[in-house]
């Protein structure tokens, strides 16, 4: 990793009832420098969400802005391949600026971490729905016996747990909550989690493409061997270790670049990490708004991620328009990905891929 920080808040935007939470406190501690403004609404703060401007400082925001603020709606969504469900997470936003990803969409040209300070709700609003559903009434591909809770969807944990204690909260909560389980995807290696004692009830997904394509896509996230030296190390610690294929992007070499990385992955994981292996497989999903966003901070990426001649305009489940890779030759390319993931690296088993 790089040796600058990846977080440096010299600015925190905070909703007025922040500083009457205990995790408030403790972040608020932690930079005291900071300069402090407070907002009505962490989801819509003037000068830095829908300001087009700030798209050229899109890497500087993410490293010295923070969003402090009380999560409101508490909400379950059924899934059924990540997990079987998404759940509200400790926070929304990344401190990384990976070019696909999707989440500056919903605030526009800025994306810096929100931390939600009201953590006991949370835990409190997962162990009621937990305990409501009892035991998992039979195997899915998601999990053969516990019920899978993504932690994760709108952040990064294991950025988040640089900030605060809120992922460390949560590690524990799941460690003791019979029947369940939380999982979340990450492109970040930060070892101070293998010292949570999960216990079995957290599953993390590493997010793997060829280095070198993820030096131009992932910005600021942990360079791929660092990810994949951590596996072992992560699973002795008792984490349920996944990994996460995505997004697949297809470009002229991508067959060699992924046999190369399945084979580093086969000649460098445990006994043990390979018998509790599984894997997903999620193929580019793109918008043409961030494309258009993505051409104001980083062009290159999009010489790789906007391909029209290869993608169609598909309707997302919330909604919106997507690109994606058009049908029929998705279906191959998905084919061919598993054929070789089966060769170089056997014993990974597949969850899902589409």
């Amino acid at each position: 990793m790089s040796s600058a920080p990846l977080l440096r808040p010299t600015t925190i935007y905070l909703e007025p009832a922040v500083p009457g939470y205990p995790r408030g406190q403790q972040i608020l501690a932690r930079y005291p420098d900071a300069t402090r403004i407070e907002v009505p609404s962490h989801w819509n703060i003037p000068g830095l969400h829908g300001n087009a401007g700030l798209v050229h400082d899109w890497v500087r925001t993410k490293r010295d802005v923070l969003v402090l603020g009380v999560r409101k709606s508490f909400t379950m969504r059924a899934n059924g391949r990540s997990a079987d469900w998404i759940a509200p997470g400790p926070a929304n936003g990344c401190a990384m600026a990976c070019a696909y990803c999707y989440v500056p969409r919903r605030k526009g040209y800025a994306n810096p971490i929100t931390t939600f300070v009201n953590i006991e709700q949370t835990l409190d609003f997962l162990t009621d729905h937990a305990r409501t559903l009892g035991p998992k009434p039979e195997a899915n591909q998601v999990d053969p016996a516990d019920w899978v809770y993504d932690l994760g969807e709108n952040s990064d944990l294991s950025v988040d747990a640089t900030l605060s204690d809120n992922v460390q909260d949560l590690v524990r909560l799941y460690r003791d909550l019979n029947g369940a389980k939380m999982s979340f995807a990450t492109k970040y290696v930060n070892r101070d989690l293998l010292q949570y004692d999960p216990g079995g009830g957290t599953r993390i997904r590493f997010s793997l493409m060829p280095s070198r394509v993820a030096r131009i896509v992932d910005v600021r996230t942990t360079p791929i061997p660092e990810r994949i030296a951590a596996i072992n190390d992560f699973v002795d610690a008792g984490y349920e270790v996944h990994l996460n294929f995505s997004p697949v992007i297809l470009y002229k070499g991508w067959r060699d670049d992924y046999a190369e990385l399945f084979t580093h992955l086969n000649d460098t994981l445990s006994a043990r990490a390979r018998a509790q292996l599984a894997a997903e497989i999620i193929f580019l999903t793109h918008n043409e708004q961030l494309h258009d966003v993505n051409l104001g901070w980083h062009p290159r990426a999009e010489q790789l991620l906007w391909q029209p001649q290869l993608q169609e305009t598909k309707r997302s489940e919330h909604g919106g328009d997507n690109v994606r890779y058009r049908t029929g030759f998705k279906g191959r390319m998905v084919r061919e990905f598993r054929e070789l993931l089966a060769r170089h690296l056997p014993d990974c088993r597949v969850r899902y891929a589409f």
